[in-house]
C-alpha cells in the first residue's frame, strides 16, 4: 500500500513522516511500522496480508495545526492513494459519524451551511482524481475547513451538554482534581495554591522510592504529605501503587530474581502495607496503571490479567471502604504498533472485565504535547469521540491526568514533531486548550472526575512546562482558568 503525499498542490518529496502507524479493524495497530518507508513523495507501507489498512500520521493543516489524522481503512493496491484525500475523506466521515452519535441533525443553521462547503470540496476532490495534484488541492482546503468545523462541532456539543449537567447538578466539588509533588508541599505558596482551588488532590506513590531495599520501607515523604491533607476536607485519590514501567519498580526486583511468583508476592505486600498504612485517609486507590502500555518483565496475557486481580484483592483485603481503581495510559493505543509485550487499552479493559477481576472504577491518562506514541496533539473532536468509546464499559470513568505544555521549546516538543493546536504554545493558548478539554470531558456523564497532570512546572515532568504554576509557583493563565471553572462547579452546586 502506498500514498503520495502532496503540498501545495505538488509532490512533497522533503516532507518528513512522524507518528506513523499502519491500524487494521477497531483502529488497533499493526506491528508493521518498522517496514513503512518514505521516498520521492511517496509513503511506503507493507501491510500484512490482503488486510484492509489505514494511516495515521501528524499531519499539518494550515490554520489550524499539526495534528494526528487518519485515512479510512483502505485495501491493498499498486497505484498510490492520494494521501491529502484519504486523510480529508476520512475526516469527513468522522464528522457523519459523530453528528448521528450526537444527534445534531440541523442543516438550516450556520453548521449545516458550513458542512455544505466542506462536502462540496470534497466533491471536487474525487471529480479531479486521475490529476492528484489538483485533487490534493481541493482536499487540503476541505480539510482546512473540516478540522475547523469538527472542532467547532465539537466544543458547542460539550458546551450544550454541560450546560445541562450543571443545571441537573451533575457535579461535585470534587469534580475538579489536580496532582501534586509532596516534596513540593512545605512550600507556602504551592500550598496556598493546592487548597484554593481544588477539593480533589492525587497523591504520587513511586514504589522505587519507597522500597529501596527488600523489605526496607521509607514512607517519610508520604507520611508526611498525609499529614499535610488529611486534615482537609478534600477527597485524596493515591497512587499508583504498581506500575511496571522500570523506573517505577525497586531496583532490587528489577535487577533481582524476577521469577513472577516472586514479583506477584513482592506486589502484594507493597500494595497491602501502603493501602493499611494510609486506608483511614484515602478516598480512591490507583491499584495499578498502564499494564497496557508498560509491561518491562514481559508479561504474557494470563499474566497480566494475574497481576491485575492480586493488586485488586491485595487493595481490596486491606480497605474495603475506599474506591480501587485500574488505570490505562494511551488511549489511542500506538504504543502497541512499537512493542509486542503490550495490550490495545480498550482490550486490557475488556480482558479484566471478562476475567471478573474486582474493581470500581477506571481511570485514563490523556496528556498531550511531545513527540512520543501516544503524546502527539489531537483535536477536540478525536478527543470527544475517544471518550465516548469508554462509554459502554460497566465502570465509572475517571480522567486522572490531562494537560499540555505553554512551551514548544523543550526536547521532543517541537511543533513539528510533537504537533501543534493552532499555534506554538503559550500560556494563552494552554489556558483555552484546557478550557475547552475540561468542557468536552465534563459533558460525558459517565465521567465522574477530571485530574490535572500537574501543578507547577518541573523538570521530572514528562512534559515540560505542563503545569498550572510556573516552577517558582506563580500561576499561569491556565490556573485562572481552572479557578473560573472550579468556581462556576461550585456555584451551582453548592
Amino acid at each position: 500500500m502506498k500514498f503520495q503525499v502532496f503540498k501545495d498542490g505538488k509532490v512533497a518529496k522533503d516532507f518528513v513522516p512522524t507518528g506513523v502507524t499502519l491500524f487494521g479493524s477497531d483502529k488497533i495497530p499493526f506491528r508493521s511500522t518498522k517496514y513503512i518507508t518514505f521516498n520521492a513523495g511517496v509513503i511506503d507501507c507493507k501491510t500484512r496480508g490482503s488486510e484492509p489498512a489505514g494511516l495515521c500520521l501528524l499531519w499539518p493543516v494550515e490554520n489550524f495545526g499539526n495534528t494526528m489524522l487518519y485515512t479510512t481503512r483502505l485495501p491493498d493496491r499498486e497505484q498510490p492513494y492520494t494521501l491529502n484525500v484519504e486523510l480529508a475523506r476520512a475526516k469527513l466521515m468522522e464528522i457523519t459519524v459523530k453528528r448521528e452519535d450526537w444527534s445534531i441533525f440541523d442543516q438550516k443553521n450556520e453548521l449545516g451551511n458550513q458542512i455544505a462547503d466542506i462536502q462540496k470540496l470534497f466533491i471536487q476532490s474525487l471529480e479531479n482524481i486521475g490529476e492528484p495534484e489538483k485533487a490534493s488541492a481541493f482536499a487540503d482546503k476541505c480539510l482546512t475547513k473540516a478540522m475547523k468545523f469538527s472542532e467547532l462541532l465539537a466544543t458547542k456539543y460539550a458546551d450544550m451538554l454541560f450546560e445541562a449537567r450543571l443545571k441537573g447538578r451533575g457535579f461535585a466539588r470534587s469534580s475538579l482534581g489536580c496532582k501534586i509533588e509532596p516534596g513540593k508541599l512545605t512550600n507556602e505558596n504551592y500550598l496556598k495554591a493546592t487548597f484554593e482551588l481544588f477539593a480533589h488532590i492525587s497523591i504520587p506513590i513511586n514504589w522505587a522510592k519507597i522500597e529501596t531495599a527488600k523489605g526496607q520501607y521509607d514512607f517519610a515523604e508520604l507520611d508526611a504529605t498525609i499529614e499535610i491533607l488529611g486534615k482537609r476536607r478534600i477527597l485524596l485519590c493515591a497512587g499508583p501503587l504498581l506500575c511496571f514501567d522500570e523506573k517505577r519498580l525497586p531496583a532490587w526486583l528489577v535487577n533481582g530474581k524476577t521469577d513472577f511468583e516472586t514479583i506477584r508476592e513482592a506486589s502484594y505486600e507493597f500494595v497491602s502495607r501502603v493501602v493499611t498504612r494510609y486506608a483511614k485517609y484515602v478516598h480512591i486507590w490507583q491499584v495499578i496503571s498502564g499494564l497496557n502500555a508498560y509491561n518491562c518483565f514481559k508479561f504474557s496475557f494470563e499474566r497480566v490479567l494475574e497481576i491485575t486481580r492480586t493488586a485488586c484483592l491485595a487493595a481490596r483485603e486491606a480497605d474495603n471502604r475506599s474506591l480501587k481503581m485500574i488505570e490505562v495510559v494511551y488511549p489511542w493505543g500506538e504504543y502497541y504498533a512499537h512493542n509486542s509485550d503490550t495490550i490495545p487499552p480498550l482490550v486490557y479493559i475488556d480482558m479484566v472485565t471478562q476475567a471478573g477481576i474486582n474493581y470500581d472504577a477506571l481511570g485514563l491518562q490523556m496528556v498531550f504535547g511531545k513527540d512520543a506514541p501516544g503524546m502527539h496533539i489531537r483535536d477536540m473532536m478525536q478527543v470527544s469521540a475517544m471518550l465516548d468509546k469508554f462509554s459502554p464499559l460497566p465502570k465509572p470513568l475517571h480522567i486522572t491526568a490531562f494537560g499540555v505544555p505553554d512551551t514548544n521549546d523543550a526536547e521532543n516538543q517541537q511543533a513539528e514533531t510533537a504537533g501543534l493546536w493552532y499555534k506554538p504554545w503559550s500560556q494563552t493558548l494552554q489556558a483555552k486548550w484546557i478550557e475547552d478539554f475540561c468542557k468536552v470531558a465534563l459533558s460525558k456523564p459517565y465521567v465522574n472526575t477530571i485530574t490535572y497532570a500537574a501543578l507547577a512546572d518541573n523538570g521530572s515532568n514528562a512534559v515540560v512546562g505542563n503545569g498550572l504554576l510556573t516552577e517558582s509557583f506563580e500561576p499561569k493563565k491556565a490556573f485562572m482558568s481552572l479557578a473560573k471553572l472550579q468556581h462556576k462547579l461550585l456555584q451551582k452546586n453548592g
